[in-house]
């Protein structure tokens, strides 16, 4: 398998990822959308959409149905996988998807038409792309060696990834402005103004992941595959994962991310209490379809990106690789066992977050824009700085061999820190 996609023409290699990233991403948006309703009616304590069938091809119908209707109206009608596919609400997905695509697209009369339609465009570009930098998985190859199962493996991995993903934002400024509209024009500056925001704390926030790696005399890399392999290495401090060593810095890209995603507590661009509909107002139909996709495509992204930084990527277990527990039976030289059960440990945990990140939604109310602002430049932004130079002076420590004078003075200088920063905080400004 692996010889037959090395033979392949580079330029059918490069058509077929394009066209796999395609066919994963859009149905993940919509099932994304699918679970944002399921989750939701859970939380509230409802059934949640499960009504809709799909009727079947000559039964009493005027229109014939395509072929593919009438297979899946015909699985519906199984008497026992029909129901829980019903009750599941599987069906409303194709449903929607088919609603969008032919529902009445609409131009509004006063809106800048050019960028109007090529905003959603844009916002799908950085979602389809970022993907490329991000591996999913990995398998062993006839050398011992691990590969990376990934669509582009460039070494500079997140910094594409940070990049290309921070382009997004342009889609819902030319949205806001193409609107011709107060509100989508008021959501459009506030997208801007809280990528800014989170951006940087969030930038910083990954600095000491990658000063732990860079040991000196190595070359050095920005690759996500070796972030994982970091977290898979012998002892006590080589098997834990990021997150349980730099725990504050999981937190502020988490909480960053929630922000770069625009998920509510921090929907700020779109915050229907305030702005009708934010950058969106005047979409609807196909083009108000593609900027949730996008959004659904940021979130598994930034998922995917958290779990190889912070939770060991496709490592079950901290401590534990997944090799070891291949090895166990016999399995780990297989590159094809290896393979899928790597892809399925990293979707197990990816998908553990996307539910996170809408159960937060359908739990913590929305914050108002100065709080979402003084968070991002009053608390997190501080807290990264004081995070980056707090593991730059231990990675040192680690590395010149100090003694535990040293690791005292740390520890004194930061609880020096903590106290006057709990025992004087900033003084709100009289009005």
């Amino acid at each position: 398998m692996i010889e037959f996609w090395q033979d392949l023409h580079p330029a059918l290699q490069l058509f077929l990822k394009g066209l796999a990233v395609v066919l994963v991403i859009f149905p993940l948006g919509g099932l994304g959308s699918l679970a944002e309703r399921k989750i939701s009616a859970w939380i509230q304590q409802r059934p949640g959409p499960n009504r809709a069938l799909p009727p079947l091809l000559g039964f009493g119908g005027p229109i014939p149905l395509p072929l593919v209707l009438t297979l899946v109206g015909f699985v519906a009608r199984i008497p026992i996988l029909g129901r829980v596919l019903q009750r599941l609400g599987a069906f409303h997905l194709m449903a929607d998807g088919l609603k969008m695509l032919f529902k009445e697209d609409a131009l509004p009369g006063h809106v800048n038409k050019v960028y109007f339609i090529l905003a959603p465009i844009v916002a799908m570009i950085p979602a389809l792309t970022t993907v490329s930098a991000v591996p999913f998985g990995a398998y062993v190859n006839e050398a011992g060696q691990m590969v990376p199962l990934i669509l582009a493996n460039v070494d500079v991995g997140i910094l594409a990834v940070f990049a290309v993903s921070s382009l997004g934002v342009y889609s819902l400024i030319i949205a806001g402005w193409a609107s011709n509209s107060k509100y989508p024009f008021l959501g459009g500056i506030r997208a801007s103004a809280q990528l800014i925001s989170y951006e940087l704390s969030m930038t910083l926030s990954v600095l000491p992941v990658f000063l732990w790696i860079n040991a000196p005399g190595t070359a050095g890399t920005l690759s996500l595959f070796d972030v994982v392999q970091s977290q898979a290495q012998p002892g006590f401090l080589g098997g834990m994962w990021f997150g349980f060593l730099m725990p504050v810095s999981a937190f502020i890209f988490l909480t960053a991310l929630f922000a770069e995603t625009n998920r509510q507590p921090f929907d700020m661009p779109e915050s229907e209490a305030d702005l009708v509909g934010g950058f969106h107002t005047e979409y609807g139909a196909f083009k108000w379809g593609l900027f949730f996709v996008a959004e659904y495509a940021h979130m598994i992204i930034g998922s995917g990106v958290f779990v190889l930084l912070f939770m060991g990527g496709w490592n079950p277990l901290p401590w534990l690789p997944l090799a070891d527990v291949l090895g166990w039976f016999g399995l780990a030289g297989n590159p094809f066992v290896f393979g899928v059960a790597s892809i399925l440990v990293f979707l197990a945990k990816v998908f553990f977050f996307i539910f996170l990140f809408m159960w937060v939604r359908w739990t913590i109310p929305r914050f108002r824009y100065d709080q979402v602002m003084k968070l991002g430049w009053q608390k997190l932004l501080p807290l990264s700085i004081g995070n980056l130079l707090f593991y730059a002076a231990a990675i040192a420590i680690l590395e010149l061999g100090y003694g535990a004078v040293a690791w005292a003075a740390l520890a004194g200088v930061t609880g020096a820190t903590l106290f006057l920063v709990f025992r004087f905080p900033q003084q709100k400004p009289s009005i």
